[in-house]
């Protein structure tokens, strides 16, 4: 099987946008909600999953259509050509990117699940969005709590590796990670509840009217 390149550019000068008859306003009015990225970064083990996943279910039961786009998950198909170097972490959001502003432009709360740790990556996303539309969501907790979590058993491989002498790149221990300097919603998963991380998020959609009312 070839393998697909990392950063192929345009294979033609002969490509066009096409336009939708259906606007923008005709998907919200079936989705019930307005185009948003709800953009969750953090450590490996702060929550972001757990909380995408959680606004997820809260969104659907009352109405309003959303996905979870999941680090892992995007890696097991659409990015899986790609390693965890510096320039194909920075492919990784790239194409993340683009996939949440099409999911945004069909109508949907897009969630996003991703470590995502330089903050010049995260602003070339936002920067695809109108103003409103990126919602940079910091799920901060400190690197001990994430790492007495590691649900994956990724730090200790991480630690291990850096004691032989091995890097892993590994976000937090032999990687960087730029925290968000000015994010939207800042959460601390450390000392929130899940149910009261998704309250906030909620709260911030409704008084920023992201929600459109769930019909019935």
């Amino acid at each position: 099987m070839n393998e697909i390149p990392n950063h192929a550019p345009n294979k033609s000068l002969d490509i066009v946008w096409h336009a939708h008859t259906v606007t923008r306003e005709d998907r919200s009015a079936v989705t019930r909600a307005r185009p948003t990225v709800l953009w969750l970064t953090g450590l490996s083990g702060c929550g972001k999953s757990t909380i995408a996943t959680a606004i997820e279910h809260r969104l659907l039961t009352t109405g309003h259509a959303a996905y979870v786009l999941d680090g892992d998950n995007v890696r097991h198909g659409l990015n899986r050509n790609l390693t965890f170097s510096p320039a194909d972490r920075t492919e990784n959001i790239r194409r993340i990117g683009e996939v949440a502003k099409l999911f945004a432009d069909a109508g949907l709360i897009a969630i996003t699940s991703f470590i995502s740790p330089y903050r010049a990556d995260r602003q070339l996303v936002r920067d695809l969005f109108p103003a409103g539309e990126f919602i940079e969501i910091f799920v901060d907790a400190p690197l001990e709590v994430c790492e007495s979590r590691d649900p994956k058993g990724l730090y200790k491989k991480a630690r291990a590796a850096v004691a032989q002498g091995k890097g892993m790149m590994f976000t937090g221990i032999d990687a960087p990670y730029e925290a968000p300097t000015s994010p939207e919603i800042h959460l601390h998963s450390d000392t929130q509840p899940t149910a009261a991380c998704v309250d906030i998020l909620l709260n911030y959609l409704h008084t920023h009217d992201r929600l459109l009312p769930a019909k019935g």
